[in-house]
């Protein structure tokens, strides 16, 4: 597994599904669409995607002068 931080390529709207996807090793299609049927369910999801947007590092792009 990798370090939980959120990608630059493969954003849709913050990167938290991509971020997810690539944790657990999956589609980031396939977390978007268990978030969006987690949201039929009563909770606190759309919230806690917020906070994650807000509370997860964005992954730091590398380029060939700081490669190194």
């Amino acid at each position: 597994m990798t370090a939980l931080s959120r990608p630059q390529d493969g954003r849709m709207i913050g990167g938290v599904c991509a971020a997810l996807a690539r944790r657990f090793g999956t589609s980031a299609t396939t977390m978007r669409v268990i978030f969006v049927a987690s949201c039929l369910l009563p909770g606190p999801q759309f919230l806690i995607y917020l906070a994650m947007w807000a509370l997860l590092p964005s992954e730091k792009k590398v380029t060939a002068n700081n490669a190194w």
